[in-house]
């Protein structure tokens, strides 16, 4: 890269970790105070269950929509389009009046999060591709920490200044965000900023990823990962709660749950990209499913702290399959599509993680069955990972092949 363009580089670098940081907040700011925002909007547990599916279903949609805007737009101009939409429903969602416009608001805000989650892996392939291992780390590491924060914060900044304050304030670090990319985007128009080439977002002709059967791989390692992760952040509290601990044991211990999970968004994209054999990540990932199951079926109490820890330490396939974005493409086009795909058929998935595992228990009286299900998933997680830790690249398998009508 040329001298002249280093600030730039600088510029992007953090524009990416600030981008990062609000890829959440409006996840995890809304949840803790349901209960207050069903006291004041009259509402009840079916419109609660529309707002939390409400993520996934974001997510998946803008998934698969943002490899085409990002076509149109560029990288850097979908990620301040990907930011705008997030300030603008942070700022909308702190002045509903009623829980229609708290909905429209929040699925605003989780569109231009959902943008994010896709441009993201292709912006470090793009500019760092010396770093990917670091910069995917940096990046999950803070993208994990945006998920943490807003879920401590919200109940006191609600006591304190009350819940419109406590929703609004995540604009903050939204407008935050949005100012390098705008800097970026006034630097592209005079010249002075490296600029992305639209066509290198944009597959060649006949390039058609669904055929790819590492992107299915990725899919279900991603998808699956997810699934288990949203299931266990709606439903292990309740779990504990079963067994006999109190509601702030509980949390305490879904703090546990979360924690690891940062510490795994920070050393496993570094290990995937430095070993050849990232299938041990998610052998070890398997394993630590195994243990956390298993002690939470036959008694969750006796070391409640391991059992957390160890259901954590199992999320480590997440960062995996986000640097795998990466690692199996050898072209930000590549990487662009690839993001687009497995986060939009993996978070299609995820959404039914939640529904189906409190169902089952609702079914079952227990949560034998839920686990049973789980397991089902796990095993297609291993399968996914095993096959998509295999080294090959997307751009190998994705032309379309002789004889096959171009779609």
């Amino acid at each position: 890269m040329k001298p002249e363009l280093i600030p730039s580089r600088w510029l992007m670098l953090a524009g990416i970790l600030l981008a990062a940081f609000n890829l959440r907040t409006a996840v995890t700011s809304l949840t803790p105070l349901l209960g207050t925002l069903r006291s004041v909007f009259d509402f009840g547990s079916g419109v609660t269950g529309v707002l939390g599916m409400l993520p996934t279903a974001a997510f998946a949609l803008f998934g698969v929509v943002t490899a085409g805007i990002a076509h149109r737009l560029g990288l850097e101009r979908t990620t301040a389009l990907a930011m705008t939409l997030a300030l603008l429903g942070l700022l909308l969602r702190s002045w509903a009046q009623d829980v229609m416009l708290l909905g429209l608001a929040s699925l605003i805000a989780l569109a231009g999060m959902g943008i994010g989650n896709v441009v993201l892996p292709p912006l470090v392939k793009r500019y760092f591709p010396e770093r990917i291992g670091v910069l995917s780390a940096g990046y999950i590491a803070v993208l994990q920490f945006g998920t943490l924060a807003p879920a401590f914060l919200a109940v006191p900044l609600a006591q304190a200044f009350g819940w419109r304050v406590s929703l609004g304030f995540w604009a903050v670090p939204a407008a935050l965000a949005l100012l390098p990319w705008l800097t970026l985007a006034v630097r592209q128009v005079s010249g002075n900023s490296p600029v992305s080439d639209i066509a290198t977002v944009h597959p060649p002709a006949g390039a058609r990823v669904w055929r790819s059967p590492l992107a299915w791989a990725l899919c279900a390692m991603f998808g699956m990962t997810s699934l288990v992760t949203f299931a266990m952040f709606t439903w292990l509290p309740r779990w504990f709660v079963d067994a006999g601990a109190s509601p702030l044991q509980a949390g305490h211990l879904l703090g546990v749950y979360s924690t690891v999970g940062l510490v795994t968004a920070l050393c496993v994209p570094l290990l995937a990209a430095r070993i050849q054999q990232s299938v041990w990540i998610v052998l070890a990932a398997l394993l630590s499913y195994a243990l956390g199951f298993t002690g939470m079926l036959l008694a969750p109490l006796q070391l409640p702290l391991l059992w957390a820890a160890a259901l954590g330490l199992a999320g480590a396939t997440f960062p995996l399959g986000l640097v795998l974005i990466n690692l199996r493409t050898r072209t930000p086009a590549g990487s662009a599509v690839l993001s687009a795909f497995v986060q939009g058929v993996g978070y299609s998935i995820a959404c039914l993680g939640p529904l189906l595992f409190g169902l089952l228990h609702d079914w079952t009286g227990g949560w034998r069955g839920s686990v049973a299900f789980l397991t089902l998933c796990i095993l297609v997680l291993g399968w996914g990972g095993w096959l998509a830790t295999q080294p090959r690249a997307l751009e190998d398998e994705w032309l379309q092949r002789p004889g096959v009508r171009n779609l």
